[in-house]
């Protein structure tokens, strides 16, 4: 088996481009992925220099240069050049030094086209620039830039009433706010709902997914830039300035880097900010939220969240409890979502059987409130009456859902006692099973039956039952 070929047909069909240089910058291997990202014939490009190759680069601003002299690699690096052809592209780069024995002996760059992602987040924020640039009425809270207001947030339990009154408490402060909750638990909610409660709504609302873009882009993204600043750079506000006098929303806040975290602590800190490539600072009016699905604690010891910034951001902060802690909900959003769906496909289903709303109270939820919806809105394309039956969730096939079997007896008519007499009597022999087998534990024998605790309660009056072992209960 002919490995070299092997090898070579795997880097000619790779989506990165790939090109190596010696210790003088003579490219020495030079492959150019199916997007022609730089307009070269491979061919052409191997034995000349990388400055001939490119033009509008010199030793100043490249990246090989660079690597070569400090030994040190450059890892997603953003570039944006004009090609051979005349295409403006935008690329991430990792460059890499090749060492043998201490010598520098060249170094390879990995890169990859980003054009369509740059293209795109300028389409953004020029959309952005637009929506926002009048003054908003206060009453017309979806233009600017949200879709959410604190009553969007569903429930009755006592810690989504506690959130809300939190929320409703510090909605007008200008301290920065922490926000925890697990996926799907609805952290966009209380961030929107926030500002819609607080004297910015009607200045906009600008949110940024950390874990998104590269670090470098994210700069430039949230900072702004200044003509000139690196190849292909224009005079751009960044969203830091399109937010002045509103929110801006940094979620999975745990994927950026720590050196652009110590940039925004001096943001929180001081309200200066720099674009990319000047040498003005500009003072912004920006309410920040941060948000992500792990614990900001936990985040500091994995290195993951500067601590002095943890400390900033934790001024003020909301645990969203994960559907699992607070089941009192499950009904009244499953009544929300089955509304919701109606309207939508045009259906007029009531509502979940007795049995699948025992088995939704049953269920840890662990894609929270959006697994419930996504559940409910599947069984809403199979249901045929008036309301959702186990068999139409047996549709619902994401690998998170417990396996719905549905095991009927063989039925035999109960002539002498008469069929409701004869179903509670089997109901009571089953609880009575249940409490054997949990060791008289009622919590665990309500597990066990799929069913809540205060339902079992109520059959154990009903049959005057005992459970031996209420202490045990958990």
């Amino acid at each position: 088996m002919d490995y070299k070929n092997i090898l070579e047909l795997m880097l000619n069909n790779l989506e990165e481009g790939i090109i190596v240089v010696d210790s003088n910058l003579d490219i020495v291997y030079f492959n150019e992925p199916s997007t022609n990202i730089t307009g070269f014939n491979p061919k052409e490009a191997i034995g000349k220099n990388i400055l001939q190759v490119f033009s509008n680069i010199n030793k100043n601003n490249s990246t090989f240069h660079k690597v070569i002299n400090s030994k040190k690699p450059i890892i997603e690096h953003v570039q944006n050049y004009i090609n051979c052809i005349g295409k403006s592209v935008s690329i991430v780069t990792s460059t890499i030094p090749i060492i043998n024995n201490g010598k520098i002996e060249g170094a390879i760059e990995i890169f990859k086209d980003l054009t369509n992602v740059m293209e795109l987040s300028e389409k953004i924020l020029m959309l952005q620039s637009t929506l926002h640039s009048k003054d908003i009425g206060a009453n017309k809270f979806f233009q600017n830039g949200t879709q959410y207001s604190l009553s969007d947030i569903i429930g009755q339990s006592s810690a989504i009433k506690q959130l809300k009154i939190k929320a409703e408490k510090v909605a007008n402060s200008n301290s920065p706010v922490f926000v925890f909750g697990e996926t799907g638990t609805g952290k966009e909610l209380i961030v929107q709902g926030l500002h819609n409660l607080s004297y910015r709504r009607n200045k906009p609302f600008i949110a940024q997914n950390c874990g998104a873009l590269p670090e470098n882009l994210l700069e430039s993204i949230l900072f702004g830039t200044v003509q000139g600043s690196f190849t292909g750079a224009k005079d751009k506000q960044g969203l830091f300035e399109l937010a002045d006098g509103g929110t801006l929303f940094l979620d999975e806040l745990n994927s950026m880097d720590l050196g652009l975290q110590s940039k925004l602590l001096r943001v929180i800190e001081d309200g200066m900010i720099r674009r990319v490539g000047s040498d003005k600072t500009k003072i912004v009016d920006v309410r920040i939220i941060a948000a992500s699905n792990v614990e900001a604690r936990k985040l500091v010891e994995e290195n993951k969240l500067r601590e002095d910034l943890y400390y900033r951001l934790n001024v003020i902060n909301f645990n969203i409890p994960p559907l699992r802690e607070r089941k009192e909900d499950i009904p009244i959003l499953i009544e929300h979502f089955i509304k919701t769906c109606n309207e939508e496909m045009n259906k007029s289903v009531k509502g979940v059987n007795k049995q699948v709303m025992e088995y939704f109270l049953d269920n840890d939820w662990p894609g929270n409130v959006r697994e419930l919806q996504n559940t409910i809105e599947s069984a809403m394309n199979f249901v045929e009456g008036e309301y959702i039956a186990l068999e139409d969730l047996q549709n619902y096939s994401l690998p998170y859902m417990k396996n719905i079997e549905i095991k009927f007896l063989e039925p035999t008519i109960p002539k002498e006692m008469g069929l409701k007499v004869a179903v509670e009597e089997y109901e009571k022999q089953l609880i009575k099973v249940a409490l054997e087998e949990a060791g008289q534990n009622c919590a665990q024998a309500a597990r066990n039956l799929k069913v809540p605790k205060q339902t079992l309660h109520s059959k154990l009056r009903k049959y005057e039952l005992i459970c031996l072992d209420k202490a045990n209960e958990s």
